[in-house]
């Protein structure tokens, strides 16, 4: 689905520094299983406030791992000022790079950084802080304006990639939209809302929808996803090919397939799986 470079799949296949660190200095832990990504960060320092061990436990693609376990590497012998200074980019290119759809994984690991330095200068963790603007993953206003200035990003698409901003409903794009405005000095005019779809539109759009769209992708991993029935908001489909084995299956349809049908097609779509 996506092309990884080999660092990334060496830290993948074989992450350093798995694990916890039972009197770990600080700890910092991000994201949710909920959302289909989770990390939390430990790190121990030596006599002279130097970095001399990090650890992580994650829950994730590839990406993710991979993020995390470079994570570790790149803070071993670093002073906590010198830590603070890695940013999502650092991570990135330590990598190789990474698909610009896995982005939010490198950003994860740096939230999980700053939250496991703030852990251990007792600094209380505050609550979440700005309006909360992607209701479906949680984002505030101010981790998408942080992340579009540190980033130059310019678009929706950019944010999901890297907060995951957008990607569900999308009923958000219209504010995620005015926030890049802001920022950029520009002015889009608010997307007018389409009609309401007759059932049998819908039907035909999910199925042009799937076949354009979503099947190609995952025909990339020898996948692929079968249209069973439509019940109002509920698509059911089933599972094929390489798809009907892989784990990561229950990801793939929410944060992939119901996220595509939502943008595509409505923003009420819940996808189901059936066997």
């Amino acid at each position: 689905m996506w092309e990884y470079t080999d660092k990334v799949k060496d830290h993948f296949l074989n992450p350093r520094n798995v694990g916890v660190i039972e009197d770990a200095d600080g700890v910092g832990e991000v994201g949710s299983l909920a959302c289909g990504d989770a990390l939390t960060f430990y790190f121990s320092l030596d006599e002279n406030g130097k970095i001399k061990d990090a650890k992580f436990q994650t829950f994730g693609c590839a990406s993710a791992i991979a993020s995390s376990s470079a994570l570790t590497e790149m803070v071993k012998g670093l002073t906590l000022e010198e830590a603070k200074k890695i940013t999502n980019e650092d991570i990135a290119e330590y990598l190789g790079g990474l698909p610009k759809e896995k982005m939010h994984c490198s950003v994860m690991g740096r939230d999980a950084l700053e939250k496991a330095i703030a852990c251990h200068l007792g600094e209380a963790e505050q609550e979440v802080e700005g309006e909360i603007v992607c209701e479906c993953f949680g984002v505030t206003d101010v981790e998408i304006d942080r992340v579009v200035r540190e980033n130059h990003l310019s678009t929706i698409e950019d944010v999901t990639d890297f907060v995951k901003a957008g990607g569900g409903c999308g009923n958000c794009h219209d504010r995620i939209q005015e926030i890049i405005d802001g920022i950029r000095g520009t002015v889009h005019p608010k997307r007018k809302k389409s009609p309401a779809l007759t059932n049998l539109q819908k039907i035909k759009l999910i199925e042009e929808s799937i076949e354009r769209e979503i099947n190609p992708t995952l025909k990339k991993d020898a996948g692929r996803l079968e249209l069973v029935d439509v019940d109002g908001n509920r698509v059911l489909v089933r599972m094929g090919g390489t798809c009907a084995s892989c784990v990561k299956s229950p990801i793939t349809l929410k944060h992939y397939v119901e996220s595509k049908l939502r943008e595509l097609v409505a923003p009420e779509i819940v996808v189901e799986e059936v066997q």
